[in-house]
């Protein structure tokens, strides 16, 4: 039993809250009266519910998100049906703006916008201790990173063996990108480099292998990125049979000789960089306060891709204010012609509180009313272009970014990349009217109807899709080919290799 419990929804049980981490880390005399539950997005609030109450708390704290903001008010209006005196409290990205607006903010007790790490504690002493506060809103304080306890050893053992761990280096960016809460931040802040080390010795002795930094600016502060990679192949080089695996955000258009020397030394399936390029077009990035060198950018990701074994996942955003399809497609296909291991193509989103809500009038941005808020349509594109893209984006996930069809993709892409996918995702779409739950099979035989009807060779369209399918760890029967597909490796199961394992194989 404990007075105070925090909880959130993940989107999925891989992810372990951060945030949760860290207010359970600073409650000082209260953290041993604290415990984490967490929870997914997909579980019946009613389960929730019953779980919380099993705690018998006092206080109950969410973590809330756009992807777990619907599902949590419906949580707290059933937790405060069922037990009115139990205290909500509120924090997170998704509540910290636009809170007088909010169904899930009228439900709580009490919301916390900002940084929660120590204003959650105060809250919490007063909740149990008094005197009661008075305000339903507490603007989160902002202390100096040295004075926060950090938050890695409240990750469980089996965390630690089950889930991503998420740490950081560093808080904020600098950078005043329109389309993204950061862009509120005044600067980054480096958390002191020892402790985290330490931290991170300490979690790798425990078990930890999958690390995923959430820095916005991981190569900001090049001395720190490098020391910090030194470290991680320090303990690669102890340990080559048992490497960690590491996901960093990387500035596009920052990388100088002294990061590339560490990054070239790390094995195949050990590093991950998340690069943000969201657009080529120089006016929409002026429109939107980005600032990027694209020649640079444009350099690096074909370095990396060159002279490293990292594992590269590559962003664009669609729907930017005043960007055309045109725009767009030259921005796609100049990225596929760097070779990444993955386009992330998203649709712009209009998240509360970023500065993107700006252009809405003078632009034409229309958005959804209901999380995730995305884009439906713009004064560049209609809402049917919009719908478009949005298939683009799934079916590119599914075939190009899932690794699975490696061989067959310049097939599909040709020589004109974007205008060639896009009539294919438009086909798929027309043909099998779905863009979830396809199975394996099916997907491989639809791209085989459309590369014959395109002119392909159907027996080079046989090969390929067969070898890509073997390949890719699945089993069965495909029609275009009557092959049948079951390696001794198997054992009559179906086991699929990971998506950055299908992109790295040959």
């Amino acid at each position: 039993m404990a007075s105070i419990v925090l909880s959130t929804l993940n989107s999925r049980y891989s992810h372990a809250a951060l945030g949760l981490r860290y207010l359970r880390a600073n409650l000082g005399a209260l953290r041993d009266d604290s415990v984490i539950r967490e929870f997914v997005v997909r579980t019946p609030a009613p389960v929730i519910v019953d779980a919380l109450l099993a705690e018998r708390p006092r206080i109950v704290g969410f973590g809330v998100y756009i992807w777990n903001v619907l599902q949590t008010a419906e949580v707290i209006r059933q937790l405060k049906a069922r037990e009115p005196g139990i205290v909500v409290v509120i924090g997170g990205p998704e509540v910290s703006h636009e809170v007088e607006t909010q169904e899930i903010c009228r439900l709580a007790d009490h919301v916390v916008t900002g940084w929660g790490d120590v204003t959650f504690a105060r809250l919490a002493t007063a909740l149990l201790n008094g005197p009661r506060p008075l305000s339903r809103v507490h603007a989160g304080e902002q202390p100096p990173l040295e004075h926060l306890a950090l938050p890695y050893g409240e990750y469980t053992d089996a965390d630690l063996a089950n889930r991503t761990v998420y740490v950081e280096a560093s808080r904020g960016c600098p950078f005043k990108c329109e389309f993204c809460l950061s862009a509120l931040d005044r600067t980054a802040w480096p958390f002191p480099l020892e402790p985290l080390l330490a931290e991170l010795t300490h979690l790798y002795a425990r078990g930890a292998r999958h690390f995923k930094f959430v820095d916005r600016t991981f190569n900001l502060k090049v001395a720190t990125s490098v020391r910090i990679l030194e470290f991680f192949l320090g303990l690669i080089a102890a340990r080559p049979d048992d490497p960690p695996f590491l996901h960093f955000e990387l500035i596009p258009d920052h990388l100088p000789e002294a990061l590339k020397a560490p990054i070239a030394r790390f094995p195949a399936g050990t590093l991950q960089f998340e690069i943000g390029i969201q657009t080529f077009d120089v006016e929409t990035q002026r429109r939107i306060s980005r600032r990027q060198d694209n020649d640079a950018a444009e350099a690096n990701v074909l370095w990396l891709r060159e002279n490293t074994k990292a594992h590269l996942h590559v962003d664009l955003i669609a729907g930017l204010p005043g960007e055309g399809l045109a725009s767009f497609a030259a921005g796609f296909d100049r990225l596929v012609a760097l070779k990444p291991h993955e386009i992330q193509v998203g649709l712009l989103k209009r998240l509360r509180g970023a500065p993107i809500a700006r252009h809405t009038a003078e632009f034409g941005m229309v958005y959804g009313t209901a999380p995730p808020y995305q884009v439906m349509q713009t004064g560049a594109l209609d809402a049917g272009t919009v719908q478009r893209l949005v298939r683009f984006a799934r079916y590119w996930d599914l075939v190009a970014n899932s690794g699975r069809f490696a061989n067959t993709l310049p097939l599909v892409l040709a020589d004109a990349p974007f205008s060639r996918f896009l009539e294919f995702a438009g086909w798929l779409h027309d043909t099998c009217r779905q863009t979830h739950a396809i199975p394996a099979e099916q997907l491989y035989e639809l791209t085989h109807r459309w590369l014959v009807g395109k002119g392909c060779d159907p027996r080079d369209a046989t090969a390929v899709l067969a070898g890509d399918y073997l390949r890719s760890g699945a089993r069965g029967r495909l029609a275009f080919g009557e092959v049948r597909v079951l390696t001794p490796a198997l054992r009559g199961r179906r086991r699929l290799a990971s998506r950055q394992s299908r992109h790295l194989a040959p």
